[in-house]
């Protein structure tokens, strides 16, 4: 069963990244805020872009994000985006606020762009100040470019605790011709979203306003970066972000157009894919973990349940040591907080079934290790009381986890 279904009418561009849009350029430097690895990036549009965002709904929203919203009641329309990595710039007060209208002036200075139009992002530890003079200056040393390099470094500037970078792109028809999306992405740890706990910047060069951007935005984060879950905790920083330049060309896309739902594939699947990349890349993680759930009484159902799943620990330290075993499964449909029949539960690991309508079926245990020994497994789920979908990625939990988060700061 494969999970990832990519829809006929979208494309996988291979070795695609952030900048296969038309009309975007990028960056990526050492600036010095971190020892040795690069820790400033830009992201830049040729023309001002319709843009539009989500926002964790952690209460300690960090100073970037407030500074990001306001730009974008400006009128929904960004040119660039400033992203630093090492120091989160969040729970800073005052001086945090001011810092981040400093990054937003300094850039907007430094590239010839409207302040407003500029959005400001950070990652890394919270409670501490960002230096500034290294900011400032890394600003001054950035040289966006439409190259390959380019689009890795800023993709890589990006990182924190992640062990690879993250990027994707795809393109779709729309009115007979071509539009473009990439994306990239940063997350690791501190995965369970409440919107969509990391960092993502989408670019495209589809002609959309802002308003239908932010709708298609939302759609596509329920049910993408919102059922990924790495270790149970949401963080104060993050956000998924969209500029969509117009360079295609194309009549401006709504809700009415003929090819509206063209358009909400290709978001769709550049959010799954970022999404299952930073779930595979979760810290310490080993194999990346897929729930399906279906026969719900609705979607949402099987949503909120194949979540549940995904999250559970004890299900993780299962998948991590290659154990078979399914009660953690039924029991972390239990402990949600949809009714279901708990007579008609079906539970299979690959293709290997292990309860139907409730009861225990014989199995290989020796089949079942040998499948979970891969680095990709999927759990699927049947209830058996309607037509209800949902998906949910996650990873195993292993040692790894443990020691790299005992010594974030160090």
């Amino acid at each position: 069963m494969n999970v990832m279904k990519v829809a006929s009418a979208v494309k996988e561009i291979v070795n695609g990244d952030i900048l296969s849009p038309k009309g975007f350029k990028a960056a990526g430097i050492h600036a010095g805020l971190r020892y040795s690895k690069k820790d400033l990036g830009i992201i830049i549009s040729d023309v001002p872009a319709n843009s539009a965002a989500v926002f964790t709904t952690n209460q300690f929203q960090a100073a970037p994000l407030k500074v990001t919203q306001e730009s974008l009641k400006e009128g929904g329309v960004l040119q660039a985006v400033v992203v630093n990595s090492a120091c989160a710039n969040a729970c800073t007060g005052e001086r945090g606020m001011k810092d981040a209208y400093e990054m937003r002036r300094q850039t907007a200075a430094a590239f010839n762009l409207i302040e407003h139009q500029v959005a400001v992002a950070s990652t890394g530890v919270i409670g501490e100040y960002l230096p500034m003079e290294k900011v400032k200056k890394g600003i001054l040393s950035l040289t966006p470019e439409r190259t390959e390099n380019q689009a890795e470094a800023f993709q890589t500037a990006i990182l924190t605790t992640d062990t690879v970078m993250k990027k994707c792109s795809y393109s779709v028809e729309i009115e007979g011709g071509k539009v473009v999306m990439g994306g990239a992405a940063k997350g690791s740890g501190m995965i369970h979203p409440s919107m969509a706990t990391m960092l993502a910047f989408i670019t495209t060069d589809v002609n959309i306003t802002s308003s239908a951007l932010h709708l298609a935005l939302k759609q596509a984060t329920e049910h993408t970066f919102n059922q990924i879950t790495v270790d149970g905790d949401t963080s104060t920083n993050d956000m998924v972000l969209v500029m969509a330049n117009g360079k295609a060309n194309q009549t401006s896309l709504t809700e009415d157009h003929p090819d509206w739902m063209n358009f909400i594939e290709l978001l769709t699947c550049t959010c799954e894919n970022l999404a299952k990349q930073i779930a595979r890349d979760g810290e310490g993680a080993t194999k990346l973990v897929e729930v399906c759930v279906k026969g719900a009484k609705t979607n949402e159902d099987a949503r909120v349940i194949a979540k549940q799943i995904i999250g559970s620990n004890l299900v993780k330290t299962a998948i991590y040591g290659s154990d078979a075993n399914w009660g953690r499964i039924i029991g972390a449909i239990g402990q949600s907080d949809v009714k279901i029949s708990t007579q008609s539960v079906d539970i299979s690991i690959g293709t290997i079934q292990m309860l139907k309508k409730s009861e225990p079926l014989h199995f290989s245990e020796e089949e079942a290790r040998a499948y979970l020994l891969q680095d990709t497994i999927e759990i699927i789920v049947d209830l058996h009381e309607g037509e209800g979908i949902g998906r949910a990625w996650g990873c195993d939990l292993s040692y790894d986890y443990v020691k790299i988060n005992a010594s974030y700061r160090t």
